[in-house]
């Protein structure tokens, strides 16, 4: 279980990380226009605002520590129950975000651009979904230290 937490919230914590990044620079990306159209699927113009873009790092970042302490990796902070209760949070939401996001992006419902759509269905919605499901094994049977 702390092979699977580990992979968990190095990946939570690196695209927390990236997307701190993205506040400042649309690297990868050669300029705003490629980011716009490949990882968000907008017009430059519609692009999420710097604070935006470092919400979603923090809300990363705590999914990463929440996995972590309920697998053991790190110490618990807070209410004892916080980990397991916070890392079935976790799980609920990517796994909601990798099967409701090929649903939304692409019918019209939430216009995104052709490219997103296909990076959506191929890269951004199947990661989530395998996050989602190695959040939920790790909230389900992580032993976190106390």
């Amino acid at each position: 279980m702390r092979a699977t937490a580990g992979v968990v919230a190095g990946t939570l914590a690196a695209l927390g990380g990236l997307h701190a990044v993205w506040a400042r620079s649309p690297w990868p990306c050669r300029d705003r226009e490629q980011f716009a159209d490949l990882v968000v699927g907008v017009t430059p113009d519609r692009l999420p605002s710097p604070q935006a873009c470092l919400g979603v790092a923090g809300m990363l970042g705590a999914g990463a520590y929440l996995v972590a302490a309920r697998g053991g990796l790190l110490p618990a902070v807070g209410p004892r129950r916080l980990p397991a209760v916070g890392s079935a949070g976790v799980a609920a939401v990517l796994l909601a975000r990798g099967s409701v996001g090929p649903l939304l992006f692409g019918t019209g419902r939430v216009p995104r651009t052709p490219r997103f759509v296909r990076l959506d269905r191929r890269v951004y919605a199947p990661l989530c979904a395998a996050l989602g499901a190695g959040a939920a094994l790790v909230a389900a049977n992580g032993r976190q230290v106390d």
